[in-house]
């Protein structure tokens, strides 16, 4: 199903201070924004999370696990919101490290509040680009899925280059019949033309494997 990411978005806020979850939670709603907190990440990892678009704002030391943890699980569990991670004067080189590894942004404590605003507010943004890509990409794979087994490979064989007559060597089919299939695949993969369905070929092979092909 597709998502919509015009939500109001959700601000994860993970920190085993209660004040600071207190304090972040008031900043997020004087400028419009719901806040979910959790005490730890484990927290945050086992709960239901909602479809609307977001950030997470991470302690960079937890009682149960660090940043750089942290995100390892997430891409173990694959989630992808974006994070923002708070961290101590001594933490900042695992924060460095964290951010070449995903995160967006990594705040000194003490900070400013325009600063956290700034920061959540782009990875916000970036969450939303990401559900529009994978909205697409969904798509386009339920589009695939609903070709027959022959028109698909018609599709990734003339989408290659390859002339009617050369595809039809390839199947041991005759080209009227492979004409017919390409027509059929640009009408349900909603291809207008020849260009569009190399361009919907190429986004899926990435994903062809999980397709079962």
């Amino acid at each position: 199903m597709r998502q919509a990411t015009n939500e109001k978005p959700l601000v994860h806020v993970i920190d085993d201070d209660a004040s600071m979850r207190g304090a972040l939670e008031g900043l997020f709603d004087s400028v419009g924004l719901q806040t979910q907190t959790y005490a730890t990440a484990k927290d945050f990892l086992s709960a239901s999370l909602s479809e609307r678009p977001g950030c997470i704002v991470l302690d960079v030391r937890l009682p149960d696990m660090n940043g750089l943890e942290f995100q390892t699980r997430l891409v173990q569990t694959g989630i992808g919101i974006p994070v923002v991670m708070m961290t101590g004067y001594g933490d900042i080189p695992m924060s460095v490290h964290a951010m070449k590894h995903g995160a967006v942004d990594f705040l000194p404590k003490p900070f400013r509040d325009q600063d956290m605003l700034d920061a959540v507010m782009a990875a916000i943004e970036r969450d939303r680009q990401r559900r529009v890509v994978e909205n697409d990409d969904s798509l386009l794979k339920e589009r695939f899925e609903t070709l027959s087994p022959r028109e698909q490979e018609v599709m990734l064989l003339v989408t290659t280059g390859k002339m009617n007559k050369q595809v039809a060597g390839d199947l041991g089919i005759s080209e009227i019949t492979v004409k017919i299939h390409r027509g059929a695949a640009m009408h349900k993969m909603g291809a207008r033309t020849y260009a569009e369905l190399v361009r919907m070929a190429d986004a899926l092979k990435p994903k062809l494997g999980k397709l079962g092909r």
